[in-house]
């Protein structure tokens, strides 16, 4: 079952508007540009939907912040979006999903809210232990997402015979973030963090790359690591996941609205945020910026 939380105003002086029968579009949040890796995969699966994405780029990243920072931050996020008419959000950020969506899961689930929350980390791993052949896995992720242990617990629970090995990366997200990842100067932080996963566990078969940044490095991941193992990313694993989500919620997919547009909002500088947008959806975009708080 993937995670999913029922949001109310309980709590909280926000206030929803939408009624069951409002065409929506689809959410897309994360702290900065990694999740338009996932929007990217989720637009060629369903390209027949509305999306709208958010990047809190003036606060990222969210990978070294405490649980309450990034909660108060994502659940501000989660309120715009419903705001503006979002009834399904996804949080395409592992951060975000490791240390906010339990916490929000827990405090607004009335059952009869008609939003809903999805996060990245639960239909990963569902997925995770079809790649591997002899259940040694290693997870490549920020600060924030190797402290929550998110991937080690839900992991533990569907596949009890793997050994999980963890390594955190604090270097990647501010390289890709600045457009440096594809420096010379980035091969060393590449390197030092495969290297160290791998000596950790020597046997890892299967690497997850659980940042929805780390798909920019692939091209040098690969050529620090061994010969054979299976490299995973996010985007497709979160695109199926939803197709599916929709398939079983005919309510929420019957309301989400479909002409194919997508709309992007940045809480930084708009000009910038277009610019490096590109480089993760390969098109060119026009981006508005909003204010959180």
């Amino acid at each position: 079952m993937h995670l999913l939380s029922l949001f109310t105003s309980h709590l909280s002086p926000f206030t929803f508007h939408f009624s069951l029968f409002t065409l929506t579009m689809v959410g897309i949040f994360d702290s900065g540009f990694g999740g338009l890796t996932c929007l990217r995969s989720i637009r060629e699966q369903l390209p027949e939907y509305d999306y709208l994405y958010l990047g809190d780029n003036a606060r990222a990243p969210y990978g070294t912040r405490s649980f309450e920072v990034v909660y108060e931050y994502t659940w501000q996020a989660v309120q715009y979006l419903h705001k503006q008419g979002c009834r399904l959000i996804i949080l395409a950020c592992n951060t975000a999903s490791a240390k906010a969506l339990r916490t929000i899961q827990q405090r607004f689930i009335p059952l009869s809210s008609p939003y809903r929350v999805l996060g990245v980390i639960r239909p990963t791993v569902e997925a995770i232990g079809r790649y591997t052949k002899n259940n040694h896995i290693g997870v490549l992720a920020t600060e924030g997402t190797v402290a929550s242990c998110s991937y080690p617990i839900e992991i533990h629970k569907l596949y009890p015979e793997v050994r999980l090995t963890q390594q955190a990366c604090p270097m990647w997200v501010p390289l890709i973030e600045n457009g440096e990842h594809t420096s010379a100067g980035a091969d060393y932080f590449v390197k030092k963090y495969l290297d160290s996963i791998f000596s950790q566990d020597p046997e890892i078969d299967t690497l997850l790359l659980g940042c929805t940044h780390y798909p920019l490095l692939e091209e040098k991941i690969r050529q620090y690591i061994p010969s054979g193992v299976h490299l995973l990313m996010q985007g497709e694993i979160v695109a199926h996941s939803l197709q599916d989500y929709l398939l079983r919620h005919p309510d929420i997919e019957q309301s989400c609205s479909k002409t194919g547009q997508c709309r992007f909002l940045t809480t930084e500088s708009p000009e910038r945020f277009s610019s490096a947008a590109s480089l993760f959806l390969g098109e060119q975009i026009t981006a508005a910026s909003i204010k959180l708080d």
